[in-house]
């Protein structure tokens, strides 16, 4: 079925949707609905869209940037996890228990931050800020979580499909009209090819702008020169004599095909969707691809969000391609958020 006939059918069911979250945002501005506002700086990273926005990855820049100084904590639903209620990040944990995500997170930054989740994000801070002395919260995926007043808002949208060419749910991607943008401090546009394009940028911030004159910054994924599993790593150049399969389990696996290609990376690519718990079944299709092929020097190549789900399940030669955000004008977008939590009152 043609996709533009598909949304006209869906039209309904938007206007529907859209009109209930619509409701419950001016329920909100009304303060017929209350949120809590918390005695430190809270920053949401958020979106409008479903998915494949790169909250990850700009979460941990701003651990990066903020850790330095201050001690940080990093709050999440724990998206598809297996476990319910608040559960708190340590040594012990599993991606099963607490999510995909947070135990990247954790795992990266070597349990030198708090990361916990909770359904209830509002509950979750409270117990954060019982237990830890934390000066700093980062939400995760929470610009629609209004529970919570953040300090600071940062909207992310996709280069490829900014949020004023989408449509609300079920439609298109939007879990609320594009005009709530307004609710943001700043808009970041992620994944944004390389070289930056300024004529384009131009065109996407003056559209963004109409909405409401804010901040507009742009990113790109940075992909690591090497790839890694818990014993070694490698240089991606190496990969050229490799026989690769690359499993990726994230909801726009397409810029890292690009990216592969680009380096004259040979791959065989098995696609499973965003956040996808690897059955056995999965494990063994995964084991009846590698065998059947025949290079002597091969290897599973994923991402690192898959790693940390599919690295207890195969016992096959598994390795992971980093990447982080690079941010173009990452000194004004630096200060923004440093001003914000330095100058907290």
């Amino acid at each position: 079925m043609n996709l533009d006939k598909f949304r006209i059918i869906l039209w309904p069911f938007s206007l529907i949707y859209a009109t209930i979250t619509e409701l419950r945002n001016r329920l909100y501005d009304w303060q017929i609905f209350t949120g809590t506002k918390f005695d430190l700086p809270v920053i949401n990273v958020g979106n409008l869209s479903v998915g494949g926005t790169g909250k990850t990855p700009q979460i941990e820049f701003l651990v990066r940037l903020l850790m330095p100084e201050f001690k940080v904590a990093v709050i999440s639903r724990g998206y598809k996890r297996k476990t319910k209620g608040f559960q708190i990040a340590g040594k012990q944990s599993t991606p099963e228990q607490i999510g995909d995500e947070p135990y990247q997170i954790y795992q990266k930054f070597d349990g030198k931050i708090i990361v916990a989740v909770g359904e209830n994000r509002e509950e979750a801070i409270r117990k954060v800020l019982t237990n830890f002395s934390s000066q700093v919260i980062l939400l995760d995926d929470a610009f629609q979580h209004r529970r919570i007043k953040a300090g600071l808002n940062i909207l992310l949208t996709p280069f490829y499909r900014p949020f004023f060419k989408d449509f609300v749910l079920p439609a298109g991607n939007l879990r609320e009209c594009r005009k709530n943008v307004k609710r943001a401090d700043i808009v970041m546009v992620t994944k944004s090819p390389k070289p930056f394009n300024t004529n384009k940028e131009d065109a996407i911030k003056e559209k963004i702008t109409r909405y409401k004159n804010l901040p507009v910054f742009f990113s790109t994924i940075q992909y690591d020169s090497k790839i890694f599993n818990q014993k070694e790593h490698m240089l991606l150049e190496e990969l050229k004599n490799y026989e690769v399969l690359l499993i990726t389990g994230i909801a726009n696996p397409e810029p890292l095909y690009t990216f592969l290609s680009e380096k004259n990376i040979n791959f065989e690519s098995l696609k499973f969707g965003d956040h996808h718990h690897f059955s056995e079944v999965d494990i063994k299709r995964i084991n009846g691809h590698f065998n059947q092929m025949k290079s002597p020097k091969k290897l599973i190549l994923t991402t690192e969000k898959d790693y940390v789900r599919l690295q207890p399940l195969l016992k096959l030669p598994l390795y992971y391609l980093p990447i982080q955000t690079e941010i173009k004008n990452e000194q004004k977008f630096n200060h923004k958020i440093l001003d914000y939590v330095r100058d907290y009152k």
